[in-house]
């Protein structure tokens, strides 16, 4: 009879022991003050300092980096799409007002390649400490038959903390206010189904570099703007772009308007618009068109707002205002 053993059914759990080795090496890295166990522990222990704050309330969030994973696939770079991971959730985060605390990962392949996966976590980790959570455990699971030849999946969770008394909703909105558009990095991590669409095979290789580019990690800065000014609203510009996620921060009786033309949309978007032969609605709602991240405040806190993006390292434009309206966003 056949001897049959868990490796040669396609699961070598030294190897995957292995790459637990190099994890716990970077998530070490990511380490605050709050963290109480290390990684490998059955369930990670954090103690948050809920001294800081008078009423705290946690925010939580959980996301993956979807199809841009076909083109790291295809241009064998796996070593952005860790940032990408983190910043899905923490970008979401940061829309309450919140800092971060702590975040897991979920990685899934047919067979694990260390080289591979050490450059996946090794990215993880990087945005972790960009974004200042910790990186405080994770599962890495080899799953044989489910997925392709050279192919994974992730998923992250983060969790994040702020006074009730500051949670960012929308709710002090008011007509005459500001809206500012910080830039984004790239395409972040939506809507790559489109780009995959619209360019062949080779011409994603060709602008892989392009298209690979990490999402851009927003807490440090906003955070930065939010003890300076009363920041009213941020809405993440992630799936849905400008008319579905902007909505979301829009009090009843107000309405956002945005003009196009008030800042410089990155040559990608325009070459990926013209192959498509996209509507503007469509690429609006699609893509975050150079604006990675929406924040609305008052017009007299607009300037000192942008000075203080600016000195942290991002850029920002006023991209339209607050009127009367149906809760809708206006592109012209």
């Amino acid at each position: 009879m056949k001897r049959v053993t868990y490796r040669s059914a396609g699961v070598d759990i030294d190897k995957a022991n292995a790459l637990v080795a190099d994890y716990k090496n970077f998530a070490r890295l990511t380490k605050t003050r709050g963290v109480i166990s290390d990684v490998g522990s059955f369930g990670a222990l954090f103690r948050p300092d809920f001294k800081r704050f008078k009423d705290p309330i946690l925010v939580s969030s959980t996301d993956g980096v979807g199809t841009k994973l076909k083109v790291a696939f295809l241009a064998d770079k796996h070593d952005t799409v860790g940032i990408d991971l983190v910043a899905m959730s923490a970008n979401d985060i940061l829309c309450s007002g919140a800092e971060g605390l702590f975040f897991l990962d979920y990685v899934a392949t047919g067979k694990v390649r260390p080289g591979v996966l050490k450059d996946v976590v090794k990215g993880i980790a990087s945005g972790c400490r960009e974004a200042g959570y910790a990186l405080v455990g994770g599962e890495t699971a080899e799953m044989p038959g489910i997925y392709a030849k050279g192919e994974y999946d992730l998923a992250g969770f983060g969790v994040g903390i702020v006074d009730r008394s500051e949670v960012i909703d929308g709710r002090d909105t008011k007509i005459g206010d500001s809206v500012l558009g910080l830039e984004s990095s790239g395409l972040h991590s939506n809507g790559y189904s489109l780009v995959r669409a619209v360019f062949s095979e080779k011409e994603l290789k060709k602008y892989s570099g392009e298209l690979l580019k990490p999402t851009r990690l927003y807490s440090k800065s906003v955070l930065a703007v939010k003890k300076a000014v009363k920041i009213k609203g941020l809405a993440n510009i992630t799936g849905g772009a400008f008319y579905d996620k902007i909505p979301r921060i829009i009090p009843s009786g107000m309405a956002i308007e945005i003009d196009k033309n008030s800042w410089r949309v990155p040559w990608i978007f325009s070459l990926i618009k013209e192959k498509g032969n996209l509507t503007d609605r469509e690429i609006y709602r699609t893509l975050n068109m150079g604006i990675g991240m929406v924040m609305v405040l008052s017009k007299n806190d607009a300037n000192k707002a942008m000075a203080l993006l600016s000195k942290n390292g991002v850029k920002s434009h006023v991209i339209g205002k607050v009127v009367k309206g149906d809760r809708k966003v206006k592109i012209s």
